[in-house]
Order: C-alpha cells, then structure tokens, then sequence
C-alpha cells in the first residue's frame, strides 16, 4: 500500500504503518496535553498504541487461519482506521472463507476475556467506553474497545467480517456471486441505516463509517463478479492482441517517445529472439527518466524476471498471480516465450461488462469459456 512504511516482519508477514497514522497519534497527543499536559498526552498515546496492538493481533489472526490453507498473507498494513492483512487470494471454499473471517474478532475476544478476568468484578461492561475519562483504568478502558470492535466487526456488512461470514454462510446454499450481492446489499442497506442516524443525532463519524461501509460493499460485490467471471474463462477471452514491445537495446527516451504515442502503459520488453526478458511501466519509466535521464538503457528502469502465462492458462490463475505479485499487467506468451497477449485488471473488467451484457444471448466467436478447453489446457505456465 503507497504512502507506507515497514516497522517490522514477523514470521514472513510485513508490518507496516500508513503515515496517517502517525498524524492521528499527533492529533491525540495533541488534544490529550491540552486537557490535562504531558502526562495525559503520554496516556492518550500509549492508550492509542495498545488498542492497535490489538488491531495488529486482529490481522494476524486472519492471517494465520489464511495460512492453514495455505493463503499467504504479505503484509499487513495499520491505518487510522484499523488494519488491513492483504492476502494473497481468498479461501477457495466458503466454511474456509467463515474460519478465516471469524478468527480477527475470535482474537478480541480471547483478549477481551483476559483483561475481564484480570479486572475483576470492576471490569464487568456495561456498554459505556468511557475513554474521555482519565480516571478509569487503561486496562479497563482496553477491554471495552476490545468488546466493540467484536460487536462492531460482526456487522453482516463488508467490508466488516460479519460481511464475509454472512457471505460465506450464504456461499454454503447457492453461487458466491449471488451469495456476495445478497451480503453486499444487506451491508449497503445498514451503511444507509447508519448515514440516517448519523444524520438524526449529528453524528459525523456515523455519516463516515456509512460512507465507508457503503462503498466497501459496492467494491467487494464487484471484485467477487471480477473473479467469478474469471473462474469461468479463458486468458484468450480478456487478453490485449494490440499491444507494442520495446526491444532490450531501446533507451528509456525511445520508450517515453512509445508511451506518448500510444495509449499503452505497460511494455514488454524483449530479447532479439523476440522473448519476453521484462516489463516496463509508465511508473517505473518516470522514475527512471528521472533518476537516470532519457540516454539510459531500458534495463535501468524496467522489471526483469517478471512471470508470464501461457495462451491456454485460465483467467482465473492469470488474475490470482496478478493479485499474489501485485501485477499492473501479465503477459500471455507462446511456446518460444514470444509475447502475444497482455491482461489487465481493465480488461478483466471489461469482459465482464462484455459478459453481462451478452447474458443469455450468443457469445461472439472469439469467446471461449473454460469448460470449452481441452482438459490439458487449463494450467498456467510460468517463466
């Protein structure tokens, strides 16, 4: 995620922090010293940092269950907001999707249950935060955050874990494309509860998180039509047949000349025998003009090794390593290595427009689904 930075790596997963982040801690520390100085400043702070390392611990229990079945997770990302474990594909069946979303708030509770029993009859909940007051207990006041944030993740709403585990207990009964837009509805309909709330008691945080949960929705329904379109087609169906290369002798100023005169933004770059070696993007070419000048060769600037799929892979593996190796594009290559095709998140998406629109009509010739393909053409290849 851009506009981050690593803090640590623990057991092969980054941990990473949004530098908003570090404005909220300025603006609590802020607003604590001018209520009681610097000793409520560092309370409000270390209060901060502690209710994060639950959030932290939240993530990492996604991202443990992920690893049971055997999804990475390469990093995970702390923002003011909360935090972010990016796997790299989602649970393949849906009680492993419910294991997996369920096991962050299975984590708030382990740890609000510890601080209860530690607190005592004192620390018994009764709904009330109480974090504006500077004499209850840190630790009581970690507990109760630790309540909420189960409560509040167990909404059936995405992209809230109670939306994945509605999805996936819907995903059981019927296909997850149906099961993700009745979930992502019923999330959108209380993001619309919460924005009149909002609106009734002049609430503006209610009126964000409305805003928040109301466009997650819409972003998860489109990303599961995404990949269940993919599922159900070939590379050759979504893949660019006109595109241009850039020979590995070219200069990165020849390459800026290519990017100018066509309306490409990725480039394969290709040995004499015509072999993808690399790829170029319009950001890796920027930052290379910059730091090395238009005289210097491609190499400088362009990706080297970077994976390709063969013309008979599927779409739906072409998408998965996109998303595992943060792809902008993935070339499609033949039997000699030699580049004829290229597949975007753009043109993923424009199938699927394709697809809908074409919806109980013909198919165009050129559409091939993956149930037309010879059993032995439906694996990916890489270089």
């Amino acid at each position: 995620m851009s506009w981050s930075f690593r803090i640590a790596r623990i057991a092969g997963i980054e941990v990473r922090i949004h530098f908003t982040f570090l404005l909220l801690l300025l603006w609590i520390a802020a607003s604590h010293y001018s209520r009681g100085g610097p000793p409520e400043a560092i309370r409000g702070v270390v209060f901060v940092c502690l209710l994060f390392l639950c959030v932290l611990l939240h993530e990492f229990g996604h991202a443990i269950a992920a690893a049971r079945y055997g999804i990475k997770t390469p990093d995970i990302t702390l923002l003011p907001i909360g935090g972010v474990a990016r796997l790299q594909r989602m649970p393949d069946k849906p009680w492993q999707e419910f294991i997996v979303a369920i096991a962050g708030p299975l984590v708030n509770v382990v740890i609000a249950a510890a601080l209860m029993l530690g607190l005592g009859m004192a620390g018994r909940f009764d709904g009330n935060l109480q974090l504006d007051n500077p004499h209850v207990p840190m630790l009581l006041q970690l507990r109760n955050v630790n309540i909420m944030l189960v409560l509040f993740n167990l909404l059936p709403a995405f992209p809230m874990d109670g939306g994945r585990i509605l999805r996936a207990l819907l995903a059981t009964r019927m296909p997850y494309g149906r099961a993700t837009n009745i979930a992502a509805s019923v999330g959108q309909f209380m993001a619309f509860l919460f924005g009149f709330w909002g609106l009734m008691v002049g609430n503006p945080l209610l009126i964000f998180i409305a805003l928040f949960v109301y466009m997650g929705a819409g972003q998860e329904a489109a990303a599961a039509q995404m990949r269940d379109v993919a599922r159900h087609a070939a590379v050759a169906d979504a893949m660019i047949r006109d595109f241009r290369t850039l020979p590995a002798t070219a200069t990165l100023g020849e390459a800026a000349d290519l990017l100018l005169a066509t309306s490409q933004t990725e480039f394969p770059v290709t040995d004499p025998a015509g072999a993808v070696i690399g790829l170029l993007t319009r950001d890796d070419l920027i930052a290379g003009l910059k730091q090395f000048g238009v005289a210097a060769p491609i190499s400088a600037a362009m990706r080297p090794g970077v994976p390709t799929v063969s013309l008979d892979a599927s779409l739906e593996d072409a998408f998965t390593l996109m998303n595992e190796q943060q792809l902008p594009a993935l070339m499609v290559v033949d039997n000699a290595a030699r580049a004829v095709g290229m597949v975007t998140p753009e043109n993923v998406g424009e199938l699927m427009m394709i697809q809908t629109a074409l919806d109980g009509r013909a198919k165009p010739p050129w559409f091939k689904t993956r149930d037309t393909l010879p059993p032995h053409q439906v694996k990916p290849a890489t270089t």
